[in-house]
């Protein structure tokens, strides 16, 4: 389709460039499926019909000519653009297209030289008009004009993100700026995405989570994180150091494990890697010589909410990211107390399965306890995962045995007595005495009986 776009813009007497990250993923040698198409030399009333020729043409920015070009694949097309800046924010920009715009002016609005590379697919030319290819080669991140590259503080994440998933170092002035920019005119939204990025994309998050604390980011946008740095851990535990230390080690041990999860569920053991410990800065004390953590599961809900209030995490695809993050935070430890306890029972886990998606709790306990330096067993985990399957419990409790009708059959009438036998014939079956509804039903007429007794 690049190809055909490319010739019909030819024919027609101008120059179509694909530009952007599949240009710089292309340098890489890493696959990438968005494609973006600059068309030269053709006027914002005649683009339309040319794509249309080409397939269906859905109209993404008809006040500056950015269309999605549907056919066997999908390519946004557009002007060459310039954007000025007109107020704080991400819309405080005024966009015209310009066909007339040269390649080095087109290339100057982009935030990155490794992403103001063009390739022509008809002749295979590469346009680099601010050498982003040696920058590409030498592991460099550097602003395209550092004149205009504050205008969106978005850049200052996207710079961190960037970092962390191509492992690249910061030219020292693009540092400087990125250092400088306010933030608190960033939306939640945007915040979120490119945290996303860095949490789903990079093979070592800790790289921008380290940047991000560097340069205050930490400070300003996750706050909840900053007194993590400090906050001393008992060595035999955690050699390796501090809360900080420790959670950033835990994110890289749950991004290398999880990738076979799909997006919600690696969101969520992401977001569980990087809220586990926001309770020990609150807890942490010395007691009888040690340093210890008492409750911090329990206290790192409220920091977590807040997190989760400032990113604005919610349902994610259909599935409850935030109640399952505040699950794994309230219930990291469990695995291992399970493990350790004698004789742990089948309703413990049937219970526990009730506030939490026990493989997800299993992962998230198992990069915490591999976010360590030393040698420490963390089988537990594992064991915990496999007993959690054997009773059918690993993603949800049990389905409840005995419904309403069924104790409304037996004489009740609506009203709070019914939740009352459900909740009593339930705690049974949790506790596996109650396995088949014949038994629900004959402890619920028990029940019945008994109230009625009082």
């Amino acid at each position: 389709m690049v190809d055909r776009l490319a010739t019909a813009v030819r024919d027609a007497g101008g120059r179509a460039l694909v530009v952007g990250g599949w240009v710089r993923d292309r340098l890489r040698g890493v696959p990438s499926k968005d494609v973006d198409v600059e068309v030269f030399g053709i006027p914002q009333d005649r683009l339309h019909d040319l794509l249309a020729g080409l397939g269906r043409v859905e109209a993404v920015g008809q006040s500056f000519a950015v269309y999605k070009l549907v056919s066997d694949v999908a390519i946004d097309v557009s002007l060459p653009r310039r954007e000025s800046k007109t107020g704080r924010g991400h819309k405080g920009f005024v966009v015209e297209g310009d066909p007339g715009m040269s390649i080095a002016d087109a290339a100057r609005r982009r935030d990155f030289t490794i992403n103001a590379i063009s390739w022509d697919p008809l002749t295979g030319a590469y346009e680099d008009p601010f050498d982003g290819r040696r920058d590409l080669t030498n592991g460099v991140l550097k602003a395209v004009d550092a004149a205009t590259f504050g205008d969106d503080s978005l850049r200052v994440l996207r710079a961190i993100q960037f970092a962390a998933r191509f492992e690249f170092r910061i030219d020292a002035d693009t540092a400087a700026i990125c250092k400088a920019l306010p933030l608190d005119d960033l939306p939640a939204e945007r915040i979120w995405g490119e945290i996303e990025k860095l949490l789903l994309l990079a093979a070592r998050p800790s790289i921008g989570f380290a940047l991000a604390r560097e340069w205050g980011v930490i400070d300003r946008l996750l706050p909840e994180m900053a007194p993590l740095a400090g906050c001393e851990q008992e060595p035999e535990w955690h050699p390796e150091g501090d809360v900080w230390t420790h959670t950033l080690m835990v994110i890289d041990q749950a991004r290398a494990r999880n990738g076979d999860l799909d997006r919600p569920r690696f969101i969520t053991v992401m977001l569980g890697a990087v809220c586990h410990d926001l309770g020990k800065p609150a807890t942490t004390a010395v007691i009888d010589g040690r340093i210890r953590s008492i409750d911090h599961e329990q206290a790192g809900v409220a920091p977590t909410l807040s997190l989760l209030d400032r990113l604005n995490i919610h349902t994610i695809d259909g599935f409850d990211v935030r109640g399952q993050v505040v699950g794994l935070v309230a219930n990291h430890l469990k695995p291992g107390m399970f493990h350790k306890a004698a004789n742990v029972g089948d309703g413990a886990f049937r219970r526990l399965a009730q506030k939490v998606d026990l493989e997800l709790l299993a992962r998230v306990a198992k990069a915490d306890c591999l976010g360590r330096t030393g040698s420490f067993d963390c089988s537990a985990m594992d064991w915990f995962l496999e007993r959690a399957r054997e009773l059918g419990v690993e993603h949800l409790p049990p389905a409840p045995l005995l419904m309403g009708r069924h104790v409304l059959d037996l004489g009740l009438k609506p009203g709070p007595a019914i939740g009352e036998v459900l909740r009593a014939v339930y705690e049974k079956q949790l506790d596996g005495v109650v396995t088949t509804l014949e038994a629900a039903l004959t402890e619920a007429r028990a029940v019945v009986k008994n109230r009625d007794g009082r």
